[in-house]
C-alpha cells in the first residue's frame, strides 16, 4: 500500500482518515517576522496552535496538507512542535510561491543565468522530499507552487516547471495555487502536460473562488481535482455561492473530483494580531466547514456518500494513484 509522508513520519494512505487538502498552520514573511513579530517565538503561539489542530481533529478531520513554501514563511521547527501536541496528521510541502518573479536565490542562479547550472530548484525540492527539509528528517508529501492574475510569467513558469519535473522525479503529487477568474488552472494543465505529468495528479487549488461551471467542468473533465478550498474567505464570494457550486457540480456527476478546505492559518503576521486577523474575517477558522458548510451540503441535498468522496476518496486517491503510476513508471 502507498504511503504518504507527514510531519511524524510515513503513514499507510488508508491512515489519512479525513483530509483538508489546503491550510497552513503559519504563514509569514519570515524577513519581517525575525525582525518584528518576536511573538511568534513565544510558547504561546505554538500551544494556540495546537489548540486550534485539536479542536480540528475533535471535528473528525484526520489529516490536513500544509500548503506553506518558499515564499509563504515555512519554518520546520514551530511546526514540529505544534505536531507534538496534536494528534492531528501534517503533511508538510516543498516548492515555491510567486505571483511573478523568480524568487531572489536563483534570479541569477540557473539554466542560461550568470551561474549557469542545472535548475537548482529541482534539486532543493527532491531533497526535500527524499531527506527531509534543513536537516531535521522531516520530509515533505506534496509539491506546491502558483499562478495568479499575471499570468505564466517566467519566473512563475520556471517555478512550475521546476515542480512537474520534481514530481516525475519522486512521485509527489501536486497542488497549484490558481486565479479562478482568469481560468489560470487552464494554463497549469497545459505546462503540466508538456511537462508529460498526469493532470490525474495534480490538484488546481482555488477553484472555490469561482461559480462559472463551464470551467470547473473543463478542469474536471481533464482528470484534475478540483480545490473548493476557501471556505471563510467571503470577501471573493460568499459561503452560499461556494456551496451552491458544489451542490450543481455534484448534481452534475463531479462529487470524484473536489475536495474541501479553509487555506485557513493559526497565526500570521499578515494581521497585527490574532484578534485582528479574526476580526477582519470571522468565518476563517478550521471548524467552519464543519460547523457551516457541511450542514449547508446536506441540507442542499449532497449526500454523506459524497461528502466522503471529497474528504476520504479523493485526497487518498490523489496521493495513491500518484504512487502507484510513479512506481509503474520506475
Amino acid at each position: 500500500m502507498a504511503q504518504v509522508q507527514t510531519i511524524r513520519g510515513p503513514i499507510d494512505v488508508s491512515a489519512l482518515g479525513r483530509v483538508l487538502v489546503h491550510e497552513h498552520v503559519f504563514l509569514m514573511n519570515t524577513e519581517y517576522t525575525l525582525n518584528y513579530r518576536p511573538d511568534f517565538f513565544e510558547d504561546e503561539t505554538i500551544t494556540r496552535a495546537a489548540a486550534k489542530l485539536n479542536a480540528l481533529k475533535a471535528t473528525g478531520v484526520d489529516t490536513i496538507i500544509d500548503l506553506t513554501v518558499l515564499g509563504l514563511g515555512r519554518h520546520i521547527p514551530s511546526l514540529a512542535k505544534v505536531a507534538a501536541q496534536t494528534e492531528l496528521n501534517i503533511i508538510i510541502s516543498t516548492g515555491a510561491y510567486t505571483f511573478d518573479e523568480t524568487p531572489g536565490p536563483f534570479a541569477f542562479y540557473g539554466p542560461g543565468l550568470l551561474h549557469d547550472a542545472p535548475e537548482p530548484m529541482i534539486e532543493h525540492f527532491v531533497r526535500d522530499i527524499t531527506e527531509g527539509v534543513a536537516g531535521t528528517g522531516i520530509k515533505a508529501g506534496e509539491l506546491k507552487c502558483a499562478i495568479d492574475t499575471p499570468g505564466l510569467t517566467k519566473g512563475v513558469e520556471r517555478v512550475m516547471r521546476a515542480v512537474a519535473r520534481t514530481h516525475l522525479l519522486t512521485g509527489t503529487p501536486i497542488t497549484v495555487h490558481t486565479a479562478s477568474q482568469t481560468h489560470s488552472g487552464l494554463v497549469v494543465q497545459q505546462v503540466m502536460s508538456e511537462e508529460g505529468v498526469d493532470l490525474e495528479d495534480v490538484l488546481i487549488g482555488h477553484c472555490g473562488d469561482t461559480t462559472d461551471l463551464d470551467y470547473l467542468m473543463q478542469l474536471a473533465d481533464r482528470g484534475s481535482l478540483l480545490g473548493m478550498d476557501r471556505f471563510g474567505i467571503n470577501f471573493t464570494i460568499t459561503t452560499e455561492q461556494r456551496v451552491a457550486t458544489i451542490v450543481e457540480m455534484v448534481k452534475r456527476g463531479y462529487a470524484d473530483r473536489l475536495t474541501l478546505s479553509h487555506d485557513c492559518t493559526c497565526w500570521s503576521d499578515y494581521f497585527p494580531t490574532v484578534d485582528d486577523y479574526n476580526r477582519a474575517m470571522p468565518d476563517h477558522h478550521y471548524l467552519h466547514i464543519h460547523q457551516q458548510v457541511i450542514p449547508a451540503l446536506l441540507e442542499a441535498g449532497v449526500s454523506q456518500g459524497d461528502l466522503d468522496k471529497m474528504f476520504v476518496d479523493n485526497p487518498r486517491r490523489h496521493f495513491e494513484a500518484a504512487a502507484n503510476r510513479f512506481a509503474q513508471r520506475n
